[in-house]
């Protein structure tokens, strides 16, 4: 079945949404109720609540990075191998991999607002189980589970697409990103500080506690912004005052359209070869960073000797370099966007305008991979590997904003569900792959390991540039990616 894809959810019922504007004239243009006629001073609010969440979501998960081994140690009586420690930490992307399945489709069904609070929800409650586990099976399930609920990472980047238009939508894109940098900087240092004196388990109990604070700032101050459901709304409001046979859908039908939606992240990724792409290559990028959270604390323990409060803290040199990207896409990346727009003949913005910078960081990120490597193996001094730590969050930074602006640009309602997809390739490559860097490094050495996983990152960084030079072809060949 082809579905319009300006009316993605609400075309295969039978007295629908479309035929209730048209009757009633309700149009959202120019309308209080249309989230880009909201003040400016709101929709920054908004954006920074959800950098504020994601800001939560990423100190959850990182800040148990620095003493993860003793964790396990702890739980599982000193029985458990290196590689249960890495998967107490990757589990986290496994659970992200399968939250979104149900998280894309429900907000575009009944809307970003509950489903958005829904999951914190069970975000907290997860946390609050994963405080008091009493055995590494618990805890690292609970992690899973915790993962599984994160929703700012699939509906940050839509709601920022429902809010701004496209010549705004850079900046608030960087600060969604810059957030979770400032968590991930954070996260540690605090984790291993907190973990020597007061134990690990407060370290979640105060990662809880700020998740309840997002979700009353939720609960009281957030709208939806979801232009089809408030448009539903609307319509079945004017009819039933103007006392109208309003629109509905059967239990069939509305079981229908949900099962479509749950497909439709599969469909939309396998659907556009030019998202797969994107995906395949951000995905390979983005879990370098987990490669990162893996070995590093182990290096800096056994080669270097640090503690681990020092190792936590070792991880703002990633975050201080992801943040330099981060600003300066936050300054360019609407910049380009419009310059590159205004130098085209035909003077309309394309997504792949958003795209310069993600080539630069797609070219950059090989060469700080195998520094990283050749540093540790050649046992050259700790504040060169750090250096090369700052880097590879730097031009893994300035690739993946431009690569989220990019896919809900393309996919504009359809963005939730495409970065669904995008998504699940990032977490199931960040779940995987670092489990497999560790072995790696042991059999062959930190040189040779890194060497192969940046020639890896070199093989795919073409991919943007074909994709900035052909891409707006390419997309045409997609229901959920061509122009409207």
């Amino acid at each position: 079945m082809t579905v319009d894809e300006q009316q993605p959810l609400l075309s295969s019922a039978p007295k629908t949404l479309q035929d209730g504007i048209r009757h009633t004239g309700v149009e959202l243009d120019f309308d209080i109720e249309n989230p880009r006629d909201w003040p400016t001073a709101y929709k920054w609010a908004m954006v920074s609540l959800l950098a504020f969440t994601a800001f939560t979501v990423t100190f959850t998960c990182i800040s148990v990075v620095p003493v993860a081994n003793t964790i396990v140690e702890e739980l599982s009586d000193h029985t458990a191998g290196p590689s249960v420690s890495a998967l107490l930490v990757t589990i986290w992307e496994l659970g992200e991999a399968t939250g979104p399945f149900l998280i894309a489709p429900l907000s575009e069904i009944y809307g970003r607002y509950p489903v958005m609070n829904a999951c914190n929800i069970l975000f907290i409650s997860a946390s609050l189980l994963a405080a008091v586990s009493e055995s590494i099976t618990l805890l690292i399930g609970a992690r899973a589970l915790t993962g599984a609920a994160v929703a700012t990472n699939v509906l940050g980047p839509a709601i920022i697409g429902d809010i701004f238009d496209n010549e705004t939508r850079g900046s608030a894109m960087s600060l969604l990103m810059l957030a979770p940098l400032l968590g991930g900087a954070i996260g540690p240092a605090c984790g291993g500080v907190i973990a020597q004196t007061l134990g690990w388990r407060t370290i979640l109990l105060i990662a809880t506690g700020l998740a309840l604070m997002c979700e009353i700032a939720f609960v009281t101050c957030f709208r939806e912004t979801y232009r089809m459901v408030i448009l539903k709304r609307k319509v079945v409001h004017i009819q039933e005052e103007a006392d109208q046979e309003t629109f509905g859908n059967t239990k069939d039908e509305a079981g229908h359209r949900l099962w479509y939606a749950i497909k439709r992240p599969f469909t939309v990724l396998f659907g556009s070869s030019v998202l797969l792409g994107m995906s395949l290559f951000g995905s390979v990028l983005f879990s370098y960073f987990y490669v990162l959270s893996t070995t590093l604390p182990v290096i800096l323990e056994k080669w270097y000797g640090f503690s681990p409060s020092q190792i936590g803290s070792s991880f703002l040199c990633f975050s201080v370099g992801s943040c330099v990207s981060v600003l300066v896409c936050n300054s360019s990346l609407d910049r380009i966007y419009v310059r590159l727009r205004d130098r085209s003949s035909s003077k309309k913005g394309r997504p792949e305008y958003r795209l310069p910078l993600a080539i630069t960081g797609g070219v950059l990120l090989p060469f700080t991979v195998l520094a990283y490597g050749w540093i540790v193996q050649l046992q050259l001094p700790a504040a060169l590997l750090l250096l090369s730590v700052g880097l590879m969050g730097s031009t893994i930074l300035m690739t993946m904003v431009p690569l989220s602006a990019y896919v809900v640009d393309a996919c504009g309602l359809y963005s939730a569900s495409a970065m669904t997809g995008v998504i699940v390739t990032r977490c199931l490559m960040g779940t995987f792959l670092p489990l497999a860097a560790g072995p790696l490094a042991e059999e062959l050495g930190y040189g040779l390991a890194f060497t192969l996983l940046g020639l890896l990152s070199l093989a795919l960084a073409p991919i943007p540039m074909l994709v900035f030079r052909y891409g707006h072809k390419w997309r045409q060949r997609s229901e959920f990616t061509r122009d409207a």
